[in-house]
């Protein structure tokens, strides 16, 4: 049975930084493309970050430059740094893991509130 946890989020100030984690089990996160999504009410669920199992990352227009996503294979764990944070980075993050991004496995999600 597969299973992603994420981390706690949290709130943060603008301009602060926060670190999610996703720690997976019956699934092995470097065999598979993995990404954070956010999702806030009234709108579809974005990509936010994703890390393919060759290491090759991509990135939402609105968080490059200010995410980072990486993958510790020997945790089984994908973390996502965020930097500069905004108020618009307010959302549930999901991590997903599955053959390409956006299919296969979710996790519950993890509430990210940024206050200005």
């Amino acid at each position: 049975q597969v299973h992603l946890v994420e981390s706690r989020g949290g709130l943060v100030q603008a301009g602060g930084s926060l670190r999610i984690s996703c720690a997976a089990s019956g699934i092995i996160l470097s065999f598979n493309a993995v990404a954070w999504y956010r999702q806030v009410p009234g709108k579809q669920r974005e990509l936010v970050a994703g890390i393919s199992s060759g290491y090759s990352t991509k990135y939402a227009d609105s968080v490059k430059g200010r995410f980072g996503i990486s993958r510790d294979n020997a945790k089984n764990t994908v973390y996502l740094q965020m930097n500069n944070l905004k108020p618009e980075d307010t959302g549930i993050y999901y991590c997903n893991a599955g053959n390409s991004y956006g299919l296969g496995y979710w996790g519950q999600g993890t509430q990210v509130t940024v206050s200005s």
